[in-house]
């Protein structure tokens, strides 16, 4: 590698708990982000205010999360790469957050009328980088911080918060704004403002609970890089990496499994909640109820499997998880009544949080230090780059068949192969071998 890679830090130092507590919360501040603008709040606003046709609005806002999405992947590991030959992470970091922050605010300037599509497309747009790209500096510093006896415990805790974080942040935003007995604040109902507000929610609940990771997370030290130099010094890291590529076999087929499992649970949550509709005819208020309470099953999830990684290792809790979310989800797609199907959804969210917990641990413990903040980027490449399959293929074959749940079936291919591809890793999770320069 080029000789101006950053060192890697001291290892068996002593966890500054503080620092890892100050870590965890972000988790917990920025699912706001995600629960309130991408998935409840904003997405709902956006199709049925602004653009005014739910069909039309729909499919603009898949366009937007889209070609953000291809941006994230794209530009991740490039990203990565830079901060890895920078050394310092933290700018970066708090630099994307308050990216997302300022974006949230903006959001408030976006009425409920058709002429405000661009400016809610721009806002929501760079959000949306800013919120993931902060990410990748976010999970890239657990390795420096957690013991590795402990990577999963810390993980999992975070995850488990993050969980916590976005059900508290819409029961907010709901009953504090939404509802129509909201009454924290005087709000023009006629200009949708108590909708408006709960973005300006997102950012301020964003920044507050990012602040203890801003001020007590500590960073590694600059090499004394410029950012030109360290751009040439990341784009050559990429290239090294690429040529070296059998020296991370491991790695590259965890990320290809983390993928393909990623495209199965992503679009779990992306038609759960038109199949609960659709198939058992649970009506608005149900979804989201239901979607409320998976979002806290897998927040108990992550939390209770913390100990689980730490014991078995981040692979052996994956696979762990892929046969529970396998399994549920196959009872899912089989029973009649609404009551088994929210039985057995529940139980499929205590593996949600998990699976997602433990593949951030294994990365973590297996990544060499000078490449962990590229790896991470990877990380977020692999969520990305092909997160349009399971979505058009459950489409696909639900029109072919007329059948929501052969379409739903799919879902299993995606989780099958990816479980399938984590067989083929070392069970034993070590660092692999640096590149030879």
């Amino acid at each position: 590698m080029s000789s101006q890679s950053p060192v890697a830090p001291p290892q068996g130092k002593p966890e500054d708990k503080r620092a890892l507590w100050s870590w965890a919360l972000y988790d917990w501040a920025n699912s706001a982000f995600f629960t309130i603008i991408l998935t409840f709040v904003f997405a709902q606003y956006f199709s049925v205010s602004v653009v005014q046709d739910e069909v039309k609005g729909t499919a603009a806002w898949g366009n937007i999360v889209g070609i953000a999405g291809v941006f994230i992947a794209i530009l991740a590991p490039i990203l990565g790469a830079i901060a890895d030959q920078s050394g310092r992470r933290k700018p970066w970091f708090i630099s994307f957050t308050l990216l997302c922050v300022v974006s949230c605010a903006m959001l408030w300037t976006v009425t409920p009328e058709q002429n405000q599509f661009w400016n809610a497309a721009l806002w929501v747009g760079l959000g949306t980088l800013g919120a993931e790209f902060a990410f990748i500096f976010y999970n890239s510093m657990l390795p420096d911080l957690a013991s590795p006896a402990r990577t999963g415990r810390w993980s999992g805790w975070a995850w488990g918060l993050g969980y916590t974080g976005g059900v508290l942040s819409l029961i907010v935003a709901l009953y504090g704004f939404i509802e129509a007995d909201a009454s924290l604040f005087d709000l023009n109902r006629d200009n949708a403002e108590h909708v408006r507000a709960t973005f300006v929610l997102v950012a301020v609940w964003y920044l507050v609970f990012a602040l203890p990771a801003f001020i007590f997370v500590p960073d590694r030290p600059s090499t004394g890089l410029g950012l030109a130099a360290a751009t040439r010094a990341g784009f050559r890291q990429l290239k090294e990496s690429i040529a070296h590529v059998r020296q991370y076999k491991d790695i590259v087929r965890f990320l290809i499994a983390r993928m393909l499992y990623t495209d199965g649970l992503a679009t779990i949550f992306t038609f759960g909640g038109v199949y609960a509709a659709g198939t058992f005819n649970m009506g608005s208020t149900e979804v989201l109820q239901f979607a409320i309470a998976l979002n806290v099953t897998a927040g108990l999830g992550a939390l209770g499997f913390a100990w689980v990684d730490d014991a078995l290792g981040g692979r052996n809790t994956i696979l762990l998880s892929l046969v529970g979310l396998g399994c549920s989800a196959l009872a899912i797609l089989v029973v009649d009544g609404a009551t088994a199907f929210w039985v057995w959804g529940m139980i499929l969210g205590i593996f949600v949080g998990p699976l997602q917990s433990a593949s951030r641990s294994h990365l973590a413990r297996i990544a060499p230090p000078h490449l962990q903040t590229q790896m991470f980027g990877l990380f977020a490449f692999s969520g990305k780059a092909t997160a349009f399959a399971g979505p058009l293929l459950v489409g696909w074959v639900t029109a072919v068949t007329d059948s929501q749940r052969w379409g739903m079936s799919t879902i299993l291919v995606f989780l099958v192969i990816g479980f399938l591809l984590m067989l083929t890793i070392p069970a034993s999770e070590t660092r692999e071998p640096e590149a030879a320069g």
